[in-house]
């Protein structure tokens, strides 16, 4: 009855299944790492985000390479700013508009230095390319608390005098002509005392899962329905098969056929004779009846 599903067209129909299914399960399975890898991001700032702030000594380490189960962890610092080395990071949009991000480096009592990212400026109206004004950090001692981030990649592309493509603290460093900690950069939480202007300070992360996992769920299932597809196509042609057969024979699929595997043709019913219509066919009834 299925057999069929042997030829070469039906065995390229399930493999053109198989395939489509293999995809759909990789296109899942890769929706589910992407909801993984926003848990744990949805974890750390839950659990880093608003905890009590620790003392340089403890994160020092962090600087170096920062691990990333202490992404958001904030982190006392307290030294001065070095507003000659203060540059604008280029292409930051935030809810949807451009501007610029403002890191300035940070020399802690210990003699080393970090950078401080003091938050986000919208793009410039009198000077095209610029944000109208920075800010100028407090000076003097200041106790800063920040929240530690991964540096970001170097961008193969320039920045004006005074900007950055990216915060690549290796490449930051080489343009200070002094050494940074490049493991990690602080995104600023507060700092004491106050400045009198601020850049606007960074909203919280989301901690919203998304649409990933009802995403990959519909890829699996278009995965399924494939081969769903695939199944009820084959019984429909099995049926096709089977009304022909039956159409040929005139014996039911299933049914017992003569021994011999040959069809017996049905006898011809009796044909009715008929009534004579002219004279000419009673007179030659009746001479064959010997009148």
């Amino acid at each position: 009855m299925y057999r069929f599903l042997f030829s070469s067209k039906w065995l390229g129909y399930l493999l053109l299944a198989a395939i489509f299914a293999s995809a759909c399960v990789f296109l899942g399975r890769w929706q589910m790492d992407r909801r993984a890898e926003t848990l744990a991001e949805i974890n750390r700032v839950v659990t880093n985000y608003s905890a009590t702030p620790i003392a340089f000594a403890d994160a020092r380490e962090q600087f170096d390479e920062l691990d990333p189960a202490m992404e958001w962890t904030q982190v006392e610092l307290r030294g001065t700013y070095l507003t000659d080395g203060q540059r604008v990071v280029r292409n930051r949009p935030l809810n949807g508009q451009p501007g610029y991000e403002v890191v300035v480096p940070f020399r802690l009592a210990s003699g080393e230095t970090v950078v401080i990212d003091r938050g986000w400026l919208p793009i410039g109206n009198d000077n095209p390319g610029a944000p109208d004004s920075v800010p100028e950090p407090p000076a003097g001692d200041v106790t800063a608390v920040v929240r530690l981030k991964h540096p970001e990649p170097e961008l193969q592309r320039g920045a004006p005098e005074g900007q950055l493509a990216s915060i690549d603290l290796a490449a930051y460093a080489g343009q200070l002509g002094y050494p940074l900690l490049t493991g990690a950069y602080g995104q600023l939480a507060s700092e004491t005392p106050p400045a009198a202007e601020m850049p606007f300070p960074f909203p919280k992360p989301s901690t919203e899962e998304g649409t990933h996992l009802s995403y990959s769920l519909q890829w699996f299932a278009f995965g399924v329905l494939m081969f769903v597809g695939f199944g009820y196509a084959a019984r429909q042609q099995a049926r096709n098969a089977a009304i022909d057969a039956e159409d040929d024979d005139g014996t039911p699929e299933g049914s017992a056929r003569p021994a011999g595997g040959e069809h017996r043709r049905r006898p011809s019913p009796p044909r009715k004779r008929k009534k004579a219509t002219s004279e000419e066919e009673e007179d030659a009834l009746l001479d064959a009846q010997g009148y």
